[in-house]
């Protein structure tokens, strides 16, 4: 399944418009088609160089890239948490992916109306924190009053998990975000267990012009290590079909914002890209980063991992300098790696596994 990125906000920041900009986008349709899986749901390929130049080097019949799926969710307003709006729908379908945008509106244009008196990014943001701060808050409460009826009977693990929640508790109260504060392995998994909205990783759309985006603003998200772009999220899907000699023309970038956009979500979850290659296919793998080389062969097939061997691992750019297998063989720049090897990003693999 790919990596499933929830888009939200208010009601008229962007985020229709962001979502098509980034479904209209068609990177080798005839190989990895793009799809539409419903009205607000769509997949796309992660552009990634580092396979057009393995396909290119090997003349593989087909590339393959990574794939990002990004959800439209309805747009949030206060009282979300209670059920207003669509807010239940909502928050239901937070809850379904793995990584957040929030659309925060720092463009000044009158006739789009404004769900809010006025343009303030920070306020905008810490509606949608609380809202969903408070929907986990409902959430952690219902079971801190199902594990108090049986604290006195209760196991280690209950006692565990139930101090962990209070933990919790206090921040949700207080319209923390979980994300931000620091868990140890066990209470993670632990609050892992409930799909918690605020442990998500999330990233900050700031929806208008470098110059529009206030430098004040720029140096909280700074300051607080918050993980942000500034795009102009009309002007890139009113170009999205241009060349990049078309884009130069108009004064844009080279190269669409909706890349850079794209690329971040897909490092937000902590990730990386291996690859396999040669004449039939190139393809790009997902992994989380610290995998071994077994969980990577598992990710391929999963006979792969089970009957793990061996692996030969080369980084690709040393790959394309040298300019074919045969080349980086006789130079012996092929590691053989086995189980506990941990896989890097840009790394090609190929595993060999027995029955």
């Amino acid at each position: 399944m790919p990596l499933s990125i929830g888009i939200v906000g208010l009601p008229n920041v962007g985020k229709s418009t962001l979502f098509q900009a980034i479904t209209k986008k068609q990177v080798e349709r005839s190989n990895y088609p793009f799809c539409t899986i419903d009205p607000n749901v769509g997949v796309i390929a992660v552009p990634d160089k580092r396979v057009d130049k393995l396909t290119k080097l090997f003349n593989s019949h087909k590339k393959i890239y990574t794939t990002i799926e990004f959800v439209d969710i309805a747009g949030l307003v206060e009282g979300a948490n209670k059920g207003e709006g669509l807010g239940n729908k909502f928050l239901a379908n937070i809850r379904e992916v793995d990584a957040i945008i929030y659309v925060l509106r720092c463009f000044k244009n009158e006739k789009i109306i404004n769900a809010q008196p006025g343009t303030d990014i920070l306020k905008d943001k810490e509606i949608l924190d609380t809202e969903i701060s408070l929907k986990d808050l409902a959430t952690v409460e219902k079971r801190i009053e199902g594990l108090q009826k049986e604290i006195k009977t209760g196991t280690k693990e209950i006692r565990e998990e139930l101090k962990v929640l209070i933990k919790g508790q206090e921040f949700l109260a207080q319209g923390e975000i979980l994300a931000e504060k620091f868990w140890d392995k066990e209470e993670k998994k632990i609050l892992n267990s409930f799909q918690l909205l605020t442990l998500k990783p999330r990233l900050y759309l700031l929806n208008g012009s470098i110059e529009e985006a206030p430098i004040k603003i720029i140096e909280i998200f700074k300051k607080n290590n918050c993980v942000f772009l500034i795009i102009d999220i009309l002007t890139e899907f009113e170009a999205t079909d241009f060349s990049p000699e078309e884009r130069i023309s108009f004064g844009l970038p080279e190269e669409s914002k909706i890349n850079d956009l794209i690329k971040e979500s897909y490092k937000l979850l902590d990730l990386i890209t291996f690859f396999t290659t040669g004449p039939d296919e190139t393809r790009a793998w997902t992994l989380i980063k610290g995998k071994t080389a077994p969980q990577a062969g598992g990710v391929i097939h999963s006979d792969f991992e089970n009957n793990f061997i061996k692996a030969e691992i080369i980084n690709w750019q040393k790959l394309t300098d040298a300019g074919s297998f045969t080349t980086v063989r006789e130079k012996g720049y092929i590691r053989i790696e086995g189980k506990e090897y941990i896989i890097q990003d840009g790394d090609v693999i190929e595993i060999k596994s027995g029955a």
